[in-house]
């Protein structure tokens, strides 16, 4: 059974940053994509930035060039480094992790506010 669990939300002022960590444990699959999701209130999940089993990135229009998301392999384990933050950004933040199956973290609350 898989378990995503992720930790690093918190409350930010705008221009800070946090590190948003997702750790996967259980039966996975030896080649799996990565990503990070995002739902604000009223809104509906987007997608913020995923990374490929071969370490292809890609992201949001409104996130590129502020997060950057990466993976450690051996510890099945995915960051999303948040920089630049803006009130915008706040949301819950989720961990997807996608083997042909789809699973999801509790999510992880930031919030962006001075």
């Amino acid at each position: 059974q898989m378990q995503l669990v992720e930790s690093g939300g918190g409350l930010v002022q705008p221009g800070g940053s946090l590190r948003l960590s997702c750790a996967a444990s259980g039966r996975i699959s030896s080649i799996y994509d990565m990503g990070w999701y995002r739902q604000a209130p009223g809104k509906q999940r987007e997608l913020v930035a995923g990374v490929t089993g071969g370490g292809r990135t890609n992201y949001a229009d409104s996130v590129e060039g502020r997060f950057t998301i990466s993976r450690e392999n051996v510890k099945n384990t995915v960051y999303l480094q948040m920089n630049s933050l803006k009130p915008e950004d706040t949301a819950v933040y989720y961990c997807n992790l996608n083997d042909g199956g789809s699973y999801w973290g509790q999510g992880t609350q930031v919030t962006v506010s001075s």
